[in-house]
């Protein structure tokens, strides 16, 4: 391999991060899901620093000493990225709009002012943008149940106030008719539906009153304020939208939705009788050519639950399902199996890696399918047994032989991995992103989809490695290199910077850099154009050469997602989110303007322009369903058996 290209992964060595503090698949304690949610995040790249050695501690958006409430951003109180040059810095400061200062206040009190802003326009032209800033944080310092009762109460406060003493100005509203008033409540309830539409569809009826709640007090006021007739009608549909099955999500506008929430009932129950395969999970083809839609918790999924002597039982679960669900299912279908000779006793629930490195999870923990690895596999066992537990033998084994690669062209699998990428992007609610860094699992929604997106970037580079190692011939291991190459080369030519730098850090690997005569091979025009991918791969002046990169494209295209979620760790890392009882809704506006610009990633439909070959299908299946080695120290075997030291 040429000198100039220094494996990424030596920067892990050097950098520690609290994503590698809240622990792990190493660790024999249990852990939270939100540690080894974080902990996995920690492994998919070398990209996350919390700060870089010359950068100093991060700065306080709040001071703890401050007797002022801070408010919103100023050219004095910025949150950026620790080592962003001066040069960047000025740079980025030039994007930011002037803003009309909104005093920190306790969470209640942030939600009457944004009321007060829609129903007066106070803030002008920036009422938009604090209330798209509300919306996207408000689960962060205000829980979904507290702001729909504020809603409600705001909206019943005059008629409750007339019908008592016959006064009936609430705190906030002076100077506004109860018209105003009640037009604003209900312009911010409605944006809180529009955002959060296919997450409250996943919940319960009982959680899912609030549109019925507030239809009803709207339509006690129909004889006194008629001109809340439409808004009436509008709440009328979202009660049905949103006591639909969830399986439909079409994204067609509301009359879409309308129909089809009247589809009989019938049709409904075999809409809920649907069981979705994850990645790994039975790989059928059918399934995995069919296009990705966004998982939900209620979603059910097959899984398979192993035992120490490694036979299974298959248990039919959902998504979010509670360890101690997963846990009474697999109890019963033991209790029912010829092959156990005793009935099974206290169970807990394990993650083994194919490394052998195991995570035991608590009865509480939820949704723990999608934060599984690549190749992890779940176990339950007694706890005399934990220490037992060995991967299961098809993961500790590998057999050489061709790939399947070299009969596909790169401009075919690079469309493929474009369009899945796309399709798994896409299906990710940018409450996610929010939900992921913040809250943990404390969330009231799960980051199932994010999850899986990281799943896929993990994936992609154990990928690049498995094939090229598997490969005994030299020739052809050459040719898979320059394959590799010219595979990232048309990915970041259609913009996909997930597949282009998974698969660049995947020819990154320590097992595939020492292949010197594999990289000697390799033609100097391939030689060159690799190292300018390591280029953008390289995370020093914290990612620069990446993000130069990123500003010069336009939408529509797929961001390297860990890195989004590092700008966010550090961003809540960095600033508190509170001060006593205040919110610091500085803060709120930050992240904001981050997952806004994951929206303006989206904001078009990404079309591949390539023409499906016959064997289209095959390579469609093929990127869909990677069978990957993700055991580090047996990828370094096999390379050390292609190529041994002394060579």
């Amino acid at each position: 391999m040429p000198a100039g290209m220094k494996p990424l992964e030596k920067f892990l060595k050097k950098q520690t991060t609290a994503l590698t503090r809240a622990g792990g698949f190493g660790d024999k304690a249990t852990g939270t899901s939100a540690s080894r949610r974080r902990a996995s995040l920690s492994r998919v790249v070398p990209f996350f620093r919390e700060t870089s050695p010359e950068s100093g501690p991060a700065r306080e958006v709040f001071s703890p000493d401050s007797e002022e409430p801070p408010c919103w951003p100023s050219a004095t109180a910025d949150i950026r990225s620790p080592s962003l040059s001066s040069d960047e810095q000025s740079s980025e400061a030039s994007l930011e709009t002037s803003w009309t200062p909104l005093p920190a206040d306790t969470p209640d009190n942030v939600a009457l002012a944004l009321l007060d802003s829609v129903a007066g326009k106070r803030y002008g032209n920036c009422t938009e943008t604090l209330l798209d800033d509300f919306m996207l944080t408000h689960p962060i310092f205000l829980p979904s149940d507290r702001f729909q009762q504020v809603l409600l109460q705001q909206f019943a406060l005059e008629t409750e106030a007339r019908e008592g003493d016959g006064e009936g100005e609430g705190e906030g509203w002076s100077g506004l008719d109860g018209m105003e008033r009640k037009q604003a409540v209900l312009s911010v309830a409605f944006r809180y539906l529009e955002t959060y539409r296919d997450l409250l569809q996943e919940e319960s009826e009982h959680s899912n009153t609030f549109p019925k709640d507030l239809y009803m007090l709207a339509v006690q006021e129909l004889s006194r304020l008629p001109e809340l007739v439409e808004d009436v009608l509008k709440l009328q549909r979202w009660t049905e939208i949103l006591h639909c099955p969830v399986s439909v999500r079409e994204r067609d506008g509301e009359g879409r939705l309308v129909s089809l929430c009247r589809r009989s009932e019938e049709e409904r129950e075999s809409s809920r009788k649907q069981v979705r395969p994850l990645f790994r999970h039975f790989r059928r083809i059918d399934a995995c050519l069919q296009p990705r839609q966004a998982f939900r918790g209620s979603d059910e999924i097959f899984c398979r639950v192993y035992t120490p002597d490694h036979s299974y039982v298959t248990i039919r679960s959902r998504l979010s399902c509670r360890v101690g669900e997963i846990l009474a299912l697999v109890k019963e279908k033991l209790q029912y199996s010829e092959d156990q000779p005793t009935q099974p006793g206290n169970l807990i629930l394990v993650a083994v890696t194919s490394a052998g490195e195991k995570a035991v999870f608590r009865p509480s923990d939820e949704a723990v399918f999608t934060t599984l690895g690549v190749n992890t596999h779940l176990f339950a066992c007694e706890p005399s047994e934990l220490d037992s537990l060995l991967p299961l033998p098809e993961e500790i084994h590998w057999s050489p032989g061709d790939s399947k690669l070299h009969d596909m062209s790169a401009e075919e699998v690079a469309n493929q991995l474009v369009t899945f990428d796309w399709e798994l992007f896409s299906c990710v609610h940018e409450v996610e992103f929010v939900c992921y860094v913040f809250h943990g699992e404390q969330a009231r929604w799960r980051p199932l989809n994010l999850e899986l997106v990281l799943q896929r970037c993990s994936e992609v580079q154990h990928w690049v490695a498995t094939e090229i190692l598997q490969c005994q011939s030299l020739p052809k291991r050459v040719q898979l290199l320059r394959k590799f190459i010219k595979v990232s080369a048309l990915c970041k030519q259609q913009q996909d910077l997930l597949s282009f730098l998974a698969v660049v850090l995947g020819l990154d690997n320590p097992a595939v850099s020492r292949l010197r005569l594999t990289w000697e091979g390799l033609p100097g025009k391939f030689r060159k154009q690799f190292q300018q991918f390591e280029s953008i791969a390289d995370p020093s002046r914290n990612h620069k050469s990446y993000r130069d990169l990123m500003a010069s494209l336009r939408p529509p295209l797929i961001p390297f997602t860990p890195l989004l979620l590092k700008d966010l760790t550090f961003l809540h890392e960095s600033c508190k989110t509170f001060h006593g009882e205040l919110v610091n809704f500085e803060k709120m506006h930050k992240v904001a303007e981050m997952v806004r610009t994951i929206r303006r990633y989206r904001s078009s439909q990404l079309v591949t322009d390539a023409e499906p070959s016959p064997s289209h299908l095959q390579t469609k299946a093929y990127i869909r369903q990677l069978q990957v080695i993700d055991n580090q120290n047996l990828l370094f075997d096999m390379s050390c058996k292609l190529e041994p030291k002394d060579m």
